[in-house]
């Protein structure tokens, strides 16, 4: 019998807020921005890309866009996307390197 096997999609497991946030989080922390625009279209995926691009005042067709890989979307774009899902965007104190 032959085995088949599907590729794996992270937007089948996002079905909680908390769930979501943790992602988000991880994607950016291990994976960069790069990460988490990918993170932010699964996220997408999972909750509807029509109603987040409506919920962010964009076309799906853009929001496609600004969330496809090697895309460079604007910051403000990202924060909408954020917004719409749920989320918003902070800044804590981490490790910072002092130079001399």
């Amino acid at each position: 019998m032959k085995e088949t096997t599907k590729k794996f999609d992270a937007s089948e497991y996002l079905d909680s807020p908390d769930m979501i946030t943790e992602y988000l989080r991880v994607m950016l922390e291990e994976n960069g921005v790069e990460g988490f625009q990918r993170a932010l279209g699964d996220v997408a995926k999972a909750r509807g890309m029509s109603e987040i691009a409506r919920q962010a005042d964009l076309s799906r067709q853009n929001l496609y866009k600004a969330l496809a890989p090697g895309s460079a979307p604007k910051f403000e774009t990202i924060q909408k996307v954020v917004e719409a899902l749920g989320c918003k965007l902070s800044v804590s104190k981490g490790d910072i390197a002092h130079i001399h």
